[in-house]
């Protein structure tokens, strides 16, 4: 899951520290390439970089390896560059520190982790986009996003892969016997959530026993009050946890999580996995579950309901009037040398082409917004990337881009102090102040 993935990146990069991050930007001899255009698309059998290798590295294994080397390969076929490709696993921070020790990073590497790119662009590690590459980027994507792979005024990041943390999960046989719509905003939503509860099924099914589903909640609130600039501001600490901004959020989120008569039982100590199939398995108890895209995942290993058919969603509601917003992830390829060759990788890598070789095999949400959803594989993961590229306004889930000792860690912090929020959402003073307690402790 690209959750999990993104917590033990961010672990990782907490483990290596400095030492193997603050090194200064070495040359891979492996990218060194010709002269001549970074034209990257075309005719097939191009040999502008005949003779030239690049190395590039990301997490994807197995089927996601699969389909990304179909990109490269394309590549390949288009320049005449030779491409290899490997996966660190979820040891992103460890072995990029390894390799740019050693002065053999790869051309071109795509992190799932915000803060080991800017960790690695501020210790001048990774070369900014070209101004060729830059152009291609502000055509495709949304300005959040450009944001989101840019530090201290310069773009060092194309984000090739996201994914949407903003979908509201539903079983369809469950909404049409109880008269439920699909809403329109949060006042909606509690009233579509009480008509499921008048049928005789718990509106919403939560799990929430480590806490984590339980700071996407208040992620996607705190979006939608606070909007965009007080969610980085509060994501680097820059406002306090006792901000009223804060209190806001929470306040809605105590409209729902207190009121007992709108959530199953046992939301503290059901799993996650739990809560989908309370929704979705043979013999459901609820009729609403909240998370990512990777929910269907979820459904289809269940067995019982069908995406597309009884299983669907609806974007997150909207509060007090908010425009459409996605909390999410994503991968962005980020590049260590400089030259014709990986540049046109990169400007390959921007263009809707590349990831319309992907799209159509399943997994890939681009949020590239020139590329043709209608190639997605089916209605629902159609549905999921316009959300995603429709959105005006994109954050990072807030969580993974905080200190671990906050945001990521099982018992503590964020986690620990949403778990009791939920348990008992009356205390919203004392909630926001062990939040400031626990920041304060871990943005040292």
């Amino acid at each position: 899951m690209a959750l999990t993935q993104h917590r033990r990146l961010l672990a990782s990069l907490t483990v290596i520290g400095s030492a193997a991050l603050v090194l200064t930007g070495c040359t891979n001899s492996g990218g060194g390439g010709g002269g001549g255009s970074t034209e990257s698309s075309g005719g097939g059998g191009g040999s502008q970089f005949d003779g030239t290798t690049l190395e590039v590295a990301a997490a994807w294994t197995g089927a996601e390896q699969a389909n990304f080397e179909k990109i490269l390969k394309k590549f390949e076929e288009d320049t005449g560059a030779k491409v290899n490709y490997t996966s660190f696993g979820d040891k992103a921070a460890t072995t990029l520190g390894t390799q740019i020790e050693g002065g053999s990073p790869p051309n071109v590497a795509l992190l799932a982790q915000p803060a080991l790119l800017q960790q690695l662009a501020k210790d001048g590690n990774l070369k900014p986009l070209s101004d060729e590459v830059l152009d291609v980027v502000k055509q495709n994507y949304s300005q959040s996003w450009i944001d989101l792979g840019s530090v201290d005024g310069k773009t060092y990041g194309v984000w090739f892969k996201g994914s949407n943390k903003s979908t509201v999960w539903y079983n369809k046989d469950i909404y049409d016997g109880a008269g439920a719509t699909v809403p329109e905003d949060w006042d909606g939503f509690l009233k579509q959530l009480q008509l499921i509860s008048d049928s005789g099924y718990a509106g919403i099914s939560i799990g929430a026993d480590v806490g984590w589903p339980l700071t996407d909640w208040f992620e996607n609130v705190y979006l939608r009050t606070a909007g965009g600039e007080k969610y980085d501001q509060l994501t680097n600490h820059e406002i306090p946890w006792t901000d009223p901004s804060v209190e806001e959020a929470l306040k809605v989120l105590q409209t729902l999580w207190g009121n007992k008569a709108l959530i199953e039982d046992g939301a503290a100590q059901r799993t996650f996995p739990e809560s989908v199939t309370e929704v979705f398995g043979a013999d459901p108890k609820a009729g609403t579950v909240y998370e990512g895209d990777f929910v269907a995942g979820n459904i289809a290993d269940d067995g019982n309901s069908t995406v597309g058919k009884n299983a669907l969603f609806y974007n997150f509601p909207a509060i007090n009037g908010s425009g459409p917003a996605v909390v999410g992830g994503g991968d962005a390829a980020v590049a260590f040398t400089d030259d014709d060759a990986t540049n046109a990788l990169m400007k390959f890598l921007a263009s809707p082409e590349s990831a319309e070789i992907w799209v159509p095999e399943g997994g890939l949400t681009s949020p590239n917004k020139s590329v043709d959803t209608s190639l997605y594989p089916d209605a629902i993961s159609k549905q999921i990337a316009e959300a995603l590229t429709g959105a005006e306004t994109f954050r990072f889930d807030m969580s993974d881009l905080t200190p671990s000792a906050f945001g990521g860690t099982e018992g503590q912090g964020f986690w620990q102090i949403m778990i009791k929020f939920l348990q008992d959402p009356s205390d919203i003073s004392g909630t926001q102040q062990a939040l400031e307690d626990a920041a304060k402790a871990a943005y040292k």
